[in-house]
């Protein structure tokens, strides 16, 4: 039986002509949703929207594509402008895009790359939230998920770009929910697991010596395991976009561990704790008394 859980809900999805923002796209359409789909490669995206229309999930569901390269100044302008000539409102953004940027020890990184990768996976993503955010108040609410990675909740050595972009697109997104708190809007963040993508792929070709024994063995052993599945991550964010989770804003959910399937039923609960969010840990958090 299909679900409806995204009934013409108009959704823009970065990133999504593979891996897991193409498994994102393809859970928000088979729950019903309008798409915008975004990403570099206009022939994978048109490939994608020609399978989505073959077989849609409801009478005049749309799939429209847009071109555009997050790492340039006018990409969110061309995003905005293609989403706001497509639909009356935008529902859901799910910031997907990143890249993994350079490898190795931060002071050997290239300064360029490390710029390059804060400027896709951090700026890139806060700009259209800067942008969407007016839109969905002014319709009436909505939702944004920003994807979450490695390094965002413990250090990572030999991925100080990518890490910190994603620590920083964490924080802001907690941020960014309590300013929106009356609005109808929500922000929330994923942490999608270690998928085997083209980005594991990347760290592994890297070799050991630059990403760290240690980081390379348990990833590579994860690879052979098959990796987290990238659809757990997509069902989170499109049940994040769903009018179930309308109480869930500025948290910081793992596909992979949380129960996040059932937090609707906790919203009172979590709204008024900090579970699921970035802390300082002090002494006592630990059964340790230092004063």
């Amino acid at each position: 039986m299909v679900s409806m859980l995204l009934n013409e809900k108009n959704i823009v999805i970065t990133g999504a002509s593979r891996g897991l923002g193409k498994a994102i796209a393809h859970a928000c359409w088979t729950h019903g949703a309008n798409l915008l789909l975004v990403a570099r490669s206009k022939e994978a995206l048109s490939a994608q929207r020609d399978e989505f229309l073959r077989a849609p999930v409801r009478k005049n569901q749309r799939a429209e594509i847009c071109v555009a390269d997050l790492s340039k100044d006018t990409a969110v302008e061309t995003i905005t402008s293609k989403a706001l000539g497509y639909f009356p409102a935008a529902h859901g953004l799910i910031n997907n895009a990143g890249i993994l940027g350079p490898i190795g020890k931060s002071w050997e990184n290239n300064w360029r790359d490390w710029e390059a990768t804060i400027r896709v996976d951090l700026l890139a993503p806060i700009e259209l939230c800067r942008a969407f955010a007016p839109w969905m108040i002014q319709n009436g609410g909505g939702s944004i998920v920003n994807l979450s990675g490695g390094g965002a909740t413990s250090p990572r050595p030999n991925f100080t770009a990518y890490a910190t972009a994603k620590t920083g697109l964490v924080r802001f997104s907690e941020i960014l929910a309590h300013e929106l708190k009356g609005t109808g809007v929500r922000v929330n963040s994923v942490a999608p697991g270690a998928m085997v993508t083209d980005m594991l792929k990347e760290v592994l070709d890297a070799g050991p010596d630059k990403v760290g024994a240690d980081e390379f063995n348990k990833l590579l052993a994860q690879s052979k395991a098959g990796g987290t599945p990238p659809e757990r991550a997509a069902e989170l964010c499109a049940f994040l976009c769903s009018d179930d989770a309308k109480e869930i804003t500025g948290r910081l959910l793992a596909a992979a561990w949380d129960p996040w399937e059932k937090l609707a039923a906790h919203a009172d609960e979590l709204n008024a704790s900090d579970v699921y969010t970035l802390r300082r840990i002090v002494p006592e958090d630990r059964g340790k008394k230092w004063d």
